[in-house]
């Protein structure tokens, strides 16, 4: 990418991974995703989510085993799938696991709404999960 004496932008084709670097730190430097990265944060940090989520694995685990094992039980397979129920239940209800997914909707929305643009600006035909309404996007034509 280069520019002429009147400050034009010329793409150099040659250069398209160095173009991506160039949107790749833009698109970091996002609000939705600056929101992203905080919600992660967040997120992998919050000790009762971390337990909920640990037990969750565990109980899905014992799930397998049970179902699997010899002495298949089915109350006990019940038991444990209840349990796994609730703990979802928990972990999608929690306000720092909402956060996260709200962040992580927004950051596909983002990065469906690039990837729009660049595929009109290379076929010249709108998306076809161009919705028309440009308040989904940012905006390809």
């Amino acid at each position: 990418m280069t520019k002429t004496e009147d400050n034009k932008i010329v793409l150099d084709t040659d250069n398209v991974f160095e173009m991506a670097m160039v949107l790749g730190k833009a698109l970091k430097k996002d609000p939705r995703m600056v929101r992203m990265d905080a919600a992660k944060e967040a997120y992998e940090k919050d000790p009762e989510l971390m337990t909920l989520m640990s037990e969750y694995e565990v109980q899905q685990k014992a799930a397998e085993n049970v179902a699997t094992g010899e002495d298949f039980d089915p109350q006990m397979i019940q038991l444990i799938q209840d349990r796994i129920d609730e703990l979802y239940r928990q972990i999608t209800e929690h306000p720092t696991y909402q956060e996260l997914a709200e962040a992580q909707e927004a950051v596909n929305a983002l990065m469906e709404a690039v990837n729009n643009t660049i595929t009109y600006a290379i076929t010249g035909e709108v998306p076809s999960n161009c919705t028309h309404d440009c308040s989904t996007c940012s905006g390809c034509h």
